[in-house]
């Protein structure tokens, strides 16, 4: 029986915890091909044989041109051209201000924040044409519309990949292919309940969501479910799009008006 994605080979980046790894289970779930791809051979051979038929895993280091080609090639031997990329890894910093920001942390959150998502994007294309069109992802933030003090690195990145994402969604259109960005806010992942690499901060410390419209941290399966629909023929007409899912954090506080007297 043909279900949503049946007809589908997505390779996704980042894809062995976390966000990743539920969007890797959402799509398998939904009959399509899923390439995971990532730096932890470990966890995502793991996950693959936990999906079985119709998943494999690649090794594949974001910031290596040379490690795109081969994973392009992998998921094509495996199931044939890819119709759906998820740019979906991503790196955080730890906190400083831009005057104590050391210079090699900028350029690495840039690496894999930003060039990452290029180098897949110039690597995935050709198959995406070969596939007859398709669907391009990037997973950005809601840093990406803001500023953040003492995240300067990812910040920037982020905002990045929007122009990219834009970019990318008019060179490539014609072709039948589609690019859209994703802005999560802050989800119950490791990625935000884990210390930031380099210090003992979390993102979940920084981003109390009590004053959010919805006063709770969001669920990998809600961006998930927004970036199975982004994907699907139903969103066939989106692109160059900006799909924010962040329970309203970036509304401001959601403060409590008192009720005039008598009312």
């Amino acid at each position: 029986m043909d279900t949503r994605f049946s007809q589908d080979v997505v390779l996704i980046t980042g894809a062995t915890g976390g966000m990743g790894s539920s969007h890797a289970r959402g799509y398998h779930a939904e009959g399509a091909r899923v390439v995971l791809a990532g730096r932890r051979d470990d966890a995502g051979r793991a996950l693959a044989d936990e999906l079985g038929a119709g998943a494999a895993f690649v090794h594949l280091d974001v910031t290596d041109p040379a490690d795109w080609v081969r994973a392009v090639a992998a998921a094509e031997e495996a199931f044939g051209p890819v119709t759906v990329l998820v740019n979906n890894a991503g790196l955080q910093t730890p906190p400083a201000p831009i005057e104590h920001t050391d210079p090699a942390t900028w350029a690495r959150a840039l690496a894999v924040n930003t060039t990452g998502p290029f180098l897949g994007i110039r690597a995935v294309a050709p198959s995406l044409r070969r596939a007859g069109g398709g669907s391009v992802v990037n997973i950005v933030s809601t840093m990406a519309n803001v500023g953040t003090a003492g995240f300067a690195p990812y910040t920037a990145a982020k905002w990045a990949v929007r122009g990219l994402t834009r970019t990318a969604a008019l060179e490539l259109g014609r072709d039948g292919i589609r690019v859209n960005s994703v802005h999560p806010g802050v989800v119950s992942t490791p990625f935000v309940h884990d210390p930031v690499p380099g210090s003992d901060v979390t993102i979940a410390d920084a981003y109390s969501p009590d004053a959010f419209a919805v006063p709770r941290l969001g669920r990998p399966r809600e961006v998930t479910d927004l970036l199975l629909w982004l994907t699907s023929r139903e969103a066939g007409f989106v692109t160059g799009a900006e799909f924010v899912v962040d329970g309203g954090l970036l509304l401001g506080p959601a403060m409590r008006v008192a009720e005039p007297a008598g009312a």
